[in-house]
């Protein structure tokens, strides 16, 4: 096994790309059909306190990934300025969110791609798993390459959809607004699920050459798109489907009234191209973790001609096969929401430590309030996936403790 230094190969455009990516999957296919239920109209107000929050989120993100230009994102950032537990929080937070959000950018894309019953979708969903991660294996190169092309289809495919959506008649009374307050923030949560892509460029920041210059940029320029984009399809969504017809509906977009085939190839793109993006930032959180003993040590193993986190990846795809083959999309989406708020809360109350910025404190306060609104099953779901990983940590470095104290001396010295 081999576990040394990623190699930079990452420019600006590159890590916009992939933090677009990561976003455009998972919002517009995936979390409009849960945020209509929860808001109706209402969901475009959660739009904006989302991206409100994200951009928050975002400038934390960027100073401390310019500080701490290495791999694991807020796993480092908490070590680093909170403390150790507060880096494991965030970084198991992380881990086991993005695992969900796989799960879900895996089966959105068997929605899209495969209409059918779940056991022909899932066995694609697995399939589509496997074979990002084995492109994943190959290098960074390859990941950012086809994530460019994915990125590309996708936006096409999306600009064909709204455009024969307005075309077919709008009704502007379906933006009428009857949401309340704890609707519009229980949508707002749901919708923060698709604008995390963007710290798949924090998390990378080992791979991205001159770092303190690169994610600055990158980030703030991947989030304005993906808001603009997010804004554009929501409206058009509203006027054209109604928050009815969006909540009900298990491939939201098709009740836009596009060409379906369109509809259905830009979903299953987009949602490959989130994917490919989350499986490279969660092998990278993998490692960092496996480094510093938060997790296996086999888990840290970097290949030595591709220089990946090989072992990490696989891992991950295993864990995520599994997991498409047992969960419902919909639900996944609240968990993995649960999961990177927190991971957020904590990256702005390490910023915070690094200048006392107003905007850290938003960010904080914002993600910790869409974290209560929440549906309850993903709040109860999340705190007890912490409570076992917290208790996992308390015991594997307890039983470390004892296997590293030499026999006759006092285990708590």
């Amino acid at each position: 096994m081999t576990s040394g230094a990623l190699a930079r190969r990452l420019g600006t455009t590159d890590a916009v790309v992939i933090g677009l990516g990561s976003m455009v999957g998972a919002g517009v296919f995936a979390a409009f059909g849960p945020a209509a239920r929860a808001a109706g109209a209402g969901l475009l107000i959660g739009l904006a306190l989302a991206a409100v929050i994200a951009y928050c989120n975002a400038t934390a993100s960027a100073r401390l990934a310019a500080e701490y230009p290495t791999s694991g994102g807020t796993y480092i950032y908490g070590r680093e300025r909170l403390g150790h537990w507060w880096g494991y929080t965030a970084g198991w937070g992380f881990v086991v969110g993005k695992t969900a959000s796989c799960a879900a950018m895996a089966l959105t894309f068997a929605t899209y791609a495969v209409p059918g019953p779940w056991w022909v979708q899932r066995p694609v969903a697995v399939a589509a798993v496997v074979a990002l991660a084995a492109l994943n294996y190959r290098g960074v190169t390859r990941t950012a390459l086809l994530t460019r092309a994915l990125v590309a289809l996708t936006l096409t495919a999306l600009g064909v959809v709204v455009i024969a959506g307005l075309s077919s008649g709008v009704d502007t009374g379906n933006l009428h607004l009857d949401a309340s307050p704890y609707g519009v923030l229980q949508a707002a949560g749901l919708l923060f699920f698709a604008f995390a892509g963007y710290a798949r460029i924090a998390t990378m920041g080992e791979e991205v050459r001159d770092p303190a210059r690169t994610i600055p940029r990158a980030i703030p320029i991947a989030l304005f798109l993906a808001v603009g984009v997010y804004a554009i399809v929501g409206v058009t969504a509203l006027l054209v489907a109604g928050p009815d017809r969006l909540a009900a509906a298990a491939a939201p977009l098709t009740t836009l009234g596009g060409p379906g085939p369109v509809v259905r190839v830009g979903a299953a793109v987009a949602s490959l191209g989130a994917l490919l993006a989350l499986i490279a930032g969660i092998g990278r959180t993998t490692l960092a973790m496996a480094r510093h003993g938060d997790l296996p040590g086999w888990l840290a193993g970097v290949h030595p001609r591709y220089q990946v986190p090989h072992h990490a990846e696989i891992a991950l795809a295993i864990v995520v096969s599994i997991v498409v083959l047992v969960v419902d999309v919909r639900g996944v989406i609240g968990f993995s929401s649960f999961g990177v708020l927190v991971y957020y809360a904590i990256a702005n109350a390490a910023a915070f430590t690094l200048r006392r910025s107003g905007l850290c404190v938003l960010g904080g306060v914002g993600c910790l309030v869409l974290v209560a609104t929440l549906p309850w099953q993903s709040i109860v779901a999340g705190l007890v996936i912490f409570v076992i990983g917290l208790a996992g940590r308390a015991k594997f470095r307890g039983d470390r403790h004892l296997r590293s104290t030499p026999s006759g001396s006092k285990a708590g010295s």
